[in-house]
């Protein structure tokens, strides 16, 4: 009966499920359709933009102003409310193109059902599936083995145990887990959510809020300010209640609410809400970006993770090469009947690999034959054997030359030794195929041993086609200081072959073989070397890890079930589409078309990303400064706090959030270089106490002048605005069309508010008078000269903090990460004397009309009424253009012919207002100087002869940049940081 019960089993194994069964298994709900998004879920975005600490904060303020009837101040909320719907619709439309190109690339469960191997979704598969696995198969569902012909299978992402385990009939199959080798079957008996490693293939594949220097700084600075916000909202409420009479007086004289408007004023402010959004649309974009030229992105963060790779490891097949092997010669050494036959059964093996598969052209199978005993190939061997029940007699051996028959395959005094070292030399993948007279037995099966007595019979040679791209890729990372390193199985001497071929500097490559046990001479070794051949899976993932110990930022790339264990284990993992679907799951990055030349637009990607954030950061982080400081300074002066809340959205709104989007968008290729909120923090905090100070100086000499709370705020807020403004045109040097176009654009908002007259009503915006209007500028003037200070100050700091992390300095592990680090900030021309002097005539004539244009606004005091409102815009449109002239001399100091064309445009609109100021004003003097400054500044930056050569097109990337090296043979040129 037993025996009866087992061939019923294995009579169904072998036909597997019926459509009939399949349907009611499905009808039951007994299916693996529990699957993971590539992406982050609907509800996960919508968590992270919405219900965070600060958007509670902001929404509890947002109702007090309801309730108190204010609701013109809690125009913050709806600005709020604004980045958080944009937050949310950016990511969804990133999320819409992953999941679309995921979907196309899902891997697929190969089944048996009515007798017939079929390949389904994951998520088809039901209970009681026969599984098919052959090598480089995912196993999609728990499973019992059924058959097993030399079946092996990884488990290491599940397990940690980094070696195969061989599987025989009974033993499971966990879900996750790659069959590395053989073939066999296996019954499913556990799916979806009961399935044991369900939850790693669901991680492998989802968006992840990975650990990034971005968001850890952010982070960070989000965490502060929440510790902060607490007390220090209690100061500023005690202080605005003492302000309002007391608390008891307030209270009953109804001025509490007043009070409870300034200190919610004060503490919105403090909130860098922008920052957290700004990051997440920077990277959905970039996502989205990339998606367009063909690369997945399942975490969005690697997009900043490969911009700071400075070590990227190389699987030379699939990557270097097409991936696509053909046979080339055969090269006898032992002429052994039957060896041709042997071969052919190799070619035609059910479970035969890409190399293998070679053989079945040249080497035919005229007539079955059928394998008594074989040991099938495994990657940590690299070899395979068997012996035949009729035919070939004897064991025949395929393999690796190095692995069947060790050192004497590499010297050139024996036969077999010179064969494979001048055919290796060449480029040319080799095998070997020896025999051995006695067949293989039971235990030399078990055991996994060669048989004794093998004698090379024929050396095998293949040929990869090299991927037309690679070159051009691996020169790009060569100048851009990231070191490569090409790790692969095959014999070193090919793979040094195929390095020189695609432009690598390199002699003879390692082989692995002779690696060390000591992990610290890993790293030695990987540094001194760019080549290593014969490494095993293991090898590639301590290899990996080294590079890391040793303070790299490692990327790996690779398209085989060999090359898994690294790229999960490497900071960035980078696969080919046209790899195993457990090396596309549990990689970050996967090159939909496996194009090599698309990593560069990566990197780029990466790097503008991480670039535009750290400048928009110093926006940010300086307004949460300034604010701070305000609160503090005037709770603990008991000073009424001098902004609504309204007034503030201007200034956040115009020189803040909107200039911030923009900016975040950017293209900007600058170098990564460690130290991202340090350099930020540099600027924003000096920057921001500066406002802060000046502002409650504004404020003590305003309430001494006798000016009228709606006066004190309305100076406060232009302060503010125009210093705001400042800041931003700073930060944005070198100016392009582009950044033109947002500043000026704020500008005007803010000139439109300032004059247009009901929006002066809604903002509570009245004239300071002629007293408050010199006070106004006095403080302007000497803050746009302290934060001129300020960032003269920063640059010189992130040059020393430059210098500090070239090579050769006392740097931290990971400093490296920076090559140019030291030589970045040296710009290797000389600057010709007269562009020295246009420069400096540029920075002196944009001030002077700067000057001009707060001239021409004082004098709306000195004109008729009609008058009022066209000196004002004529007065505000001089001050923006001679703004935007100092910016520019920024860009020129660099040699951009960009500056020269943007700053005559700026100075002849300058020449047609002063001219309109001369007809409306009685200031001929000044306007002829500033009229005279302008014509000047136009003529020096045309300067003649040569040095108009200073003027050059350059390229976005090599503003500022220098040439050094960062490990063996590896040149760099980059941009320094934001600076």
């Amino acid at each position: 009966m037993e025996q009866a019960t087992a061939d019923e089993n294995t009579a169904a194994d072998d036909r597997g499920l019926t459509a009939a069964e399949v349907a009611e298994r499905v009808s039951a709900g007994r299916t693996n359709a529990f699957t993971a998004d590539s992406s982050r879920s609907v509800g996960s975005i919508v968590r992270a933009n919405v219900f965070t600490l600060f958007n509670g904060i902001v929404a509890a303020c947002f109702l007090v102003l309801l309730l108190l009837g204010r609701w013109q101040d809690a125009l913050f909320g709806v600005a709020a409310l604004s980045n958080a719907v944009i937050g949310c619709v950016q990511e969804f439309r990133a999320k819409a193109a992953l999941d679309r190109l995921a979907l196309l690339n899902a891997p697929l469960a190969r089944v048996r059902r009515d007798g017939a191997d079929a390949e389904i979704a994951p998520a088809e598969v039901v209970r009681d599936d026969v599984l098919v696995l052959r090598a480089g198969d995912q196993v999609s569902a728990d499973a019992v083995v059924v058959s097993s012909s030399g079946l092996q299978i990884d488990e290491s992402m599940l397990t940690g145990e980094s070696d195969a385990v061989d599987k025989r009939p009974d033993d499971e199959a966990l879900s996750g887990s790659i069959a590395v080798a053989g073939e066999g079957t296996a019954r499913v008996v556990r799916v979806g959510a009961e399935s044991y490693a369900n939850t790693f293939a669901a991680e492998a594949k989802r968006f992840q809020l990975v650990s990034s220097e971005l968001r850890t700084s952010i982070d960070r600075v989000l965490r502060w300010v929440g510790w902060g916000i607490g007390p220090i909202g209690l100061l500023v409420l005690n202080a605005q209640m003492m302000v309002a009479g007391g608390w008891a007086e307030a209270w009953q004289q109804g001025t509490w609410s007043q009070a409870v408007v300034n200190t919610i004023a004060a503490l919105t402010a403090m909130i860098p809400l922008g920052l957290v959004l700004m990051t997440s649309i920077a990277f959905a974009v970039g996502a989205a970006r990339l998606a367009g030229q063909q690369v997945l992105v399942n975490e969005l963060p690697a997009v900043e993770g490969l911009a700071r790779v400075d070590v990227i490891c190389l699987d030379k097949t699939g990557t270097l090469t097409a991936g696509e092997i053909r046979f080339d010669a055969a090269l006898t050494l032992d002429e052994e009947s039957g060896w041709q036959g042997a071969l052919g059964w190799y070619g035609a093996a059910p479970d035969a690999n890409a190399t293998a598969r070679c053989l079945r052209e040249p080497f035919p199978v005229e007539r079955p034959i059928e394998a008594a005993r074989r040991i099938a190939f495994s990657s940590a061997r690299k070899w395979s054997a068997v012996s035949f029940s009729h035919g070939p007699r004897g064991t025949w051996v395929l393999g690796a030359p190095e692995m069947v028959f060790g050192d004497d395959a590499s010297d050139a005094s024996t036969p077999l030794g010179a064969a494979v070292t001048r055919l290796a030399s060449s480029g040319r993948r080799t095998l070997v195929l020896a025999h051995a007279p006695a067949a293989l037995t039971d235990d030399d099966v078990s055991a996994e041993r060669l048989p004794a007595s093998l004698a090379a019979v024929a050396v095998l040679t293949f040929v990869e086609a090299v991927r037309p791209d690679a070159a051009e890729a691996l020169a790009f990372f060569r100048e851009q200081g990231v070191g490569v390193r090409v790790i692969s199985g095959d014999n070193p001497r090919t793979v040094a072959a195929i390095a020189r071929e695609v432009g690598l500097e390199v002699d003879e490559g390692f082989d692995a073989r002779r690696l060390p046990d000591d992990d610290a001479e890993w790293g030695a070794l990987l540094e001194q070397y760019t080549v290593f051949g014969r490494v095993t899976p293991d090898q590639k993932k301590r290899m990996v890890t080294a590079l890391q110990a040793r303070g790299h930022v490692v990327a790996m790339t690779g398209d085989g079930v060999n090359d898994a264990l690294a790229i999960k284990t490497a900071d960035i993992g980078i696969a080919m589409n046209s790899g195993a679907a457990a090396t596309k799951a549990v990689a970050r990055l996967v090159l939909l078309d496996g194009r090599f030349s698309h990593l560069p637009s990566v990197v780029a990607e990466g790097r503008r990303v991480i670039a535009n954030i750290e400048r928009v950061s110093m926006l940010f982080l300086t307004k949460t400064v300034y604010a701070t400081g305000l609160a503090v300074l005037f709770g603990a002066l008991v000073m009424e706090f001098p902004f609504l809340p309204r007034q503030l959205s201007i200034t956040d709104g115009l020189t803040i959030g909107i200039p911030a989007f923009f900016l975040a968008l950017l293209p900007n290729a600058q170098r990564y270089v460690p130290g991202f909120l340090r350099r930020s923090l540099s600027f924003a905090i000096p920057a921001g106490i500066v406002i802060a100070v000046a502002l409650t100086v504004y404020t003590r000499l305003a309430m001494g002048l006798g000016l009228s709370v709606e006066q004190l705020r309305t100076g406060a807020t232009i302060i503010l605005a125009i210093v705001a403004i400042w800041v931003l045109t700073v930060l944005s040097r070198p100016v392009t069309r582009v950044k033109v176009l947002v500043i000026g654009a704020m500008f005007v908002a803010l000139t439109a508010i300032f004059t247009v007259r009901p929006l002066g009503e809604f903002f509570q915006l009245q004239d300071p008078g002629a007293d408050g209007s010199v006070l106004v500028t006095l403080v302007v003037v000497l803050a746009l000269a302290a934060i001129e200070a300020v960032r003269f100050g920063h640059r010189r700091f992130v040059r020393r903090s430059l210098a500090a992390l070239a090579p050769g300095a006392d740097a931290t592990p990971g400093a490296h990460a920076d090559p140019a680090a030291g030589a970045a900030v040296r710009d290797t021309r000389r600057r010709p004397a007269v562009v020295t002097a246009a420069i400096v005539l540029v920075y002196v004539g944009g001030l002077l009309n700067t000057a001009l244009g707060v001239v021409v606004l004082l004098a709306r005091y000195a004109v008729t009424p009609d008058l009022v409102l066209p000196v004002s815009l004529i007065g505000a449109a001089t001050v923006l253009l001679g703004l935007l002239t100092v910016a520019g001399g920024s860009a020129l100091s660099r040699g951009s012919i960009l500056a020269r064309a943007l700053l005559t445009g700026y100075l002849s609109v300058l020449i047609v207002l002063q001219a309109v100021a001369m007809a409306l004003t009685e200031l001929d003097p000044v306007l002829v100087v500033a009229l005279v400054a302008a014509v000047a500044v136009i003529a020096a930056v045309w300067i003649p002869g040569r040095a108009r050569r200073w003027f050059r097109p350059t390229e976005p990337a090599a503003l500022g940049t220098a040439r050094t090296e960062t490990g063996p043979r590896a040149g760099a040129r980059n941009a320094p940081p934001t600076a």
